[in-house]
């Protein structure tokens, strides 16, 4: 089991003051986009699915629900451009659909900047240096998010990822959390071309014999 990782107090207070300061102005926008959610797209209203947190460990993230449960002739659900509605989409480019993440921030699960937390199935396919982007908790918004969001490489992503983990600092946190309205209201990176998201990540170059992405 990976070893657990200790987070600065500084960041847990600045994550805590701010959340708790910005719950009363967002949670009448909160409502109001679960009624929506509601009725264009049904039930649940939140979408629901455990993700790899600091250290690997995984927690339940919860986000506005953007998708249909539509079903092809095999019974499996059809791809995720197929499913995306133009509400859904909406709710991804102005990442709205991100709100109910809060609640994982104030439960310590998540901060309001690190890492995006991915796929539990991402975590074997790291390499030993892009797993150490799970050496802090994941955020709501990010380095990589400012510096291109789904419109790197995958490599790309992880490097600035474990380049934030390196170089953190409030200071940092206050830089990511100024410059991320900006980049949704451009509507920078939303998705890669060809793709509803994000490609799914194969993994990078194959670990060396005796190697494993992720540390024991």
């Amino acid at each position: 089991m990976p070893a657990r990782v200790a987070i600065p107090r500084s960041k847990r207070i600045f994550d805590l003051v701010l959340t708790l300061l910005a719950l009363p102005l967002l949670l009448p926008l909160v409502l109001l986009i679960g009624l929506l959610v509601r009725i264009f797209l049904g039930r649940p209203v939140l979408f629901r699915q455990p993700r790899p947190g600091i250290g690997g460990l995984p927690f339940m993230l919860y986000k506005f629900r953007t998708m249909q449960d539509a079903l092809g002739p095999d019974g499996q659900p059809l791809p995720d451009a197929q499913r995306l509605t133009g509400f859904g989409r909406l709710l991804r480019a102005s990442s709205l659909d991100e709100l109910p993440e809060l609640w994982n921030v104030l439960r310590g699960e998540m901060s309001l900047v690190g890492p995006r937390p991915l796929l539990m199935k991402y975590l074997d396919r790291y390499t030993p240096q892009q797993f150490r982007r799970h050496l802090t908790l994941p955020g709501m918004t990010g380095w990589a998010q400012i510096n291109g969001r789904n419109n790197v490489s995958w490599e790309d992503k992880f490097a600035l990822d474990v380049w934030y983990v390196d170089n953190w600092s409030l200071w940092l946190d206050i830089k990511v959390l100024l410059l991320t309205p900006l980049k949704v209201l451009r509507r920078e990176g939303i998705n890669q071309p060809g793709n509803a998201t994000a490609m799914e990540f194969m993994g990078s170059n194959p670990p060396a014999p005796g190697e494993k992405g992720r540390p024991l």
